[in-house]
């Protein structure tokens, strides 16, 4: 299928592993201007040089105001925002210190809401362009073992619901995609680290994993990175017209109802 994405300019932050460095490949593949962002220029330009299809990097810590200035000012004109830049830690509720609240939404929140804020006036004035948040089912059932996660990615549902709204009658859009469990590098090294730590193989902990954890899950796996990126390039592209405001799930069957 082509994606109609030829020439277009898209932004991908957090782009240099896992879901985005996907995301970034396969809008490259299908014909988009690149951008590709991590927090150095050493692994920016790695990342962008291994996707090829004249990718670019450029380095900006997104988490903080003077980051993303930085990244809007050497990135230029924006027709695609992927708002992908993220982390996750499992932590108990009670031993959550504020200091992580505040880095949460610092990096999963505030930067999507500083690069949209910036880049939706011009998307608006050429009447064209794509906005995603990638967000995830911990938004929508919130993870006992990481709430500050599932709380910034509930406020990425929401940004997008308010988002989209004034968007009405354009040919801009904003939604949200929601990844379930995802063989990420990170997520990767982490379920590793827990097989070790319960002596179990990979295959085994991901079994014990969905069947104690996530035992909503259809699939009964970790999606792959390049699942995801498939779906959120398709939302990125002018085939997904009728689509705005939305939260789509690419969880796995994990989140219950429809």
């Amino acid at each position: 299928m082509d994606l109609q994405l030829n020439n277009k300019n898209a932004l991908v932050t957090g782009s240099t592993k896992g879901i985005g460095y996907a995301i970034a490949q396969v809008l490259a593949q299908e014909g988009a201007n690149v951008i590709v962002n991590g927090r150095s220029q050493e692994s920016s330009d790695k990342a962008a040089s291994s996707i090829g299809h004249g990718a670019r990097g450029i380095a900006a810590d997104v988490s903080t105001a003077e980051g993303c200035n930085k990244l809007l000012k050497d990135a230029g004109q924006i027709d695609i925002l992927v708002n992908n830049a993220g982390i996750f830690e499992p932590k108990p509720f009670v031993e959550i210190p504020d200091a992580d609240w505040e880095r949460f939404y610092e990096v999963n929140v505030m930067s999507g809401v500083r690069l949209t804020r910036a880049v939706l006036p011009g998307m608006l004035e050429r009447n064209w362009g794509r906005v995603l948040f990638v967000s995830s089912e911990s938004g929508v059932q919130i993870p006992a073992e990481m709430i500050h996660y599932g709380m910034t990615k509930a406020a990425n549902i929401a940004l997008v619901n308010g988002i989209a709204r004034l968007t009405k009658g354009t040919h801009v859009t904003v939604n949200a995609i929601l990844p379930g469990p995802t063989a990420s590098e990170g997520v990767s090294n982490f379920v590793g680290e827990m097989a070790k730590d319960a002596n179990l193989s990979k295959d085994e902990f991901e079994k014990e994993f969905f069947e104690s954890a996530r035992p909503t899950s259809l699939i009964q796996r970790f999606a792959e990175v390049e699942e995801v990126a498939n779906t959120t390039a398709y939302y990125c592209s002018p085939l997904s017209s009728a689509t705005n405001g939305a939260a789509i799930r690419v969880d796995g069957g994990v989140v219950l109802g429809t």
